[in-house]
């Protein structure tokens, strides 16, 4: 053969191997979608280059005349949707849940007490028994448990197991002892310990008496922080989740986040929160907010900040006290002028403000926070939010669109709440509770999250709960103050479009339109055909990440 045929045909064969590797197109889709508005639109293709950003999305001739040469994979019909975000998680907290003594399932003290057992002996090497997720709710002791039933169970060294919420911990005489707690030992300002007839600590620390065992806990080491980040990793692609906001970061996960990014391992992208303005923050904002690393893997431009405690171990703050609990209102866990010193810290060094406010008085209280500090700082612009938002007075829930403040919402939080909130707070203040639908009225644009871990990070059983207010059992029947329910274009949107906006990243993610990252889920089920019931039941086959799959079932 001629030499210049064997270079035409050399020629040929370069452009057609790069023609096939432009990239790919996705074709026969069942596909959802929203707009920059927030419309539900619906497509058949979509096509994305090497990049991983979306070069075309719509009919299948439409994609297919802007993805020559591109790879095709058929989906035969199959359901797809934007990558699902969840704006308020713990990372490493759910990875930490594989890790510790499991009280999230068992339905009675009595089998909370077996699973301390079982897992304190098949880890005898452990200097301290972790658990987590129990909850005197579900197991109907009307009260908490105490030190003398964990003593039962774990003598030999301490133990410590957190609420599911987070905001409590039930403690051995071990771990009382390790953390100095006397009968003396005062209660810290934000914080309770619980007490006996005779004045000891009973076994319970509330909020930030918390942290007198957290200061001698044991930190994870190396080789378990990177198995808790993997094992979070895996379940988040599992359960069709693309990006997650981080509630509250120190220095080590953030460097785990960036090296992890820079590796190509964080299958899901990572919006963090810095935990507070003290010495982490003083290091992590060194050169300010991070709004993106990594082709958008990881961002570090937020921080979080507590008003007040949870509703489920009284600790949330109320203007009034609790109905079924006279005798406190719950606590707040600064001063107004402290909590409005941290606020301001975070505002000055360029970062969005994210509060933790459960209670009324603690959602009043950083309301008001914000109003002052509008005064100086531009609100709107950085999209400052308030992480739950759950008991709110009728009266203060225009001031979120008046200040312009984030409602961040977790649906489930409300369906597994119903067994106790309205006891805790009345049939008057549950008005200004868990209010999804006031909010949208007004135009607030809610950001909707699980609080993984204390719930399931499945965003699809927070899509069900958001649109039926029921649980995973279908419980209560007619949905708990369904007049509150979303549709489910709104509830998809607050856990695509809106999650995203909330953290600035609308123009990257959050939905499927030309330009944006290719993050998006395929579904074994059409969510907008199956019954309402049903949605939460939805399982995902496949999840992609810019262009990349992460997980195939």
């Amino acid at each position: 053969m001629p030499m210049h045929f064997r270079r035409t045909l050399l020629a040929a064969a370069l452009l057609a191997a790069t023609a096939a590797s432009a990239g790919t197109m996705i074709e026969n889709a069942n596909g959802y979608t929203l707009n920059a508005k927030g419309k539900l639109l619906r497509f058949q293709a979509l096509a994305f280059d090497d990049s991983g950003k979306l070069v075309a999305v719509g009919s299948k001739h439409e994609v297919a005349a802007k993805a020559k040469g591109f790879k095709r994979i058929d989906l035969q019909g199959k359901t797809v949707l934007p990558g699902l975000i969840d704006a308020h998680g713990h990372v490493f907290g759910l990875g930490e849940v594989a890790t510790s003594a499991d009280l999230y399932s068992p339905p009675s003290l009595q089998a909370a007490q077996a699973s301390v057992a079982r897992f304190a002996q098949a880890n005898p090497q452990r200097k301290w028994v972790i658990g987590k997720g129990w909850n005197q709710e579900t197991w109907k002791l009307g009260r908490f448990p105490n030190v003398a039933e964990l003593d039962a169970v774990v003598s030999d060294r301490p133990a410590a197991m957190e609420r599911i919420d987070g905001h409590a911990m039930w403690v051995n005489s071990k771990a009382l002892e390790a953390a100095g707690i006397t009968k003396d030992t005062k209660d810290p300002e934000g914080g309770k310990i619980e007490r006996d007839a005779n004045g000891n600590a009973s076994g319970i620390l509330v909020d930030t008496a918390m942290e007198f065992v957290y200061k001698v806990l044991p930190k994870p080491s190396e080789a378990e922080a990177r198995a808790m980040l993997d094992g979070a990793l895996g379940i988040l692609s599992s359960v069709g989740l693309t990006s997650v906001h981080d509630a509250g970061i120190d220095a080590g996960a953030d460097r785990l986040f960036r090296e992890y990014a820079d590796q190509g391992k964080l299958t899901t992208r990572v919006y963090a929160m810095i935990g507070d303005v003290g010495p982490d923050f003083e290091q992590l904002s060194k050169n300010g907010p991070l709004p993106s690393y990594a082709d958008g893997h990881y961002a570090l431009a937020a921080v979080k900040l507590y008003s007040d405690g949870a509703l489920g171990s009284r600790g949330a703050a109320l203007v009034h006290p609790y109905s079924d609990a006279p005798y406190t209102r719950g606590l707040l866990f600064n001063s107004d002028a402290a909590i409005r010193a941290k606020m301001e810290k975070a505002m000055k060094a360029g970062y969005q403000v994210n509060v933790h406010a459960i209670g009324d008085a603690g959602n009043k209280q950083i309301l008001d926070s914000f109003a002052q500090l509008g005064k100086q700082y531009p609100l709107a612009a950085k999209r400052h939010r308030i992480e739950h938002a759950q008991v709110v007075q009728p009266a203060d829930i225009p001031r979120f669109k008046q200040l312009a403040i984030v409602p961040s919402m977790q649906p489930t939080h409300a369906t597994s709440d119903q067994n106790m909130a309205e006891q805790r707070v009345g049939p008057e203040r549950i008005k200004g509770a868990y209010a999804w639908r006031t909010f949208l009225k007004q135009g607030s644009r809610i950001a909707c999250g699980s609080d993984f871990p204390i719930e399931s990070p499945n965003p699809l059983q927070g899509i069900h709960a958001a649109v039926t207010r029921q649980d995973m059992q279908g419980m209560p029947n007619g949905g708990w103050h369904k007049e509150q329910a979303m549709t489910l274009a709104e509830a998809l949107r607050c856990f695509t479009l809106d999650a995203a906006w909330a953290a600035h990243q609308e123009q990257s993610v959050g939905s499927l339109e030309r330009g944006k990252w290719a993050d998006f889920i395929v579904t074994d089920r059409d969510l907008f055909q199956v019954p309402a019931e049903d949605i939460g039941k939805v399982g995902v086959l496949q999840t992609w990440v810019g262009g990349k799959q992460v997980f195939r079932k």
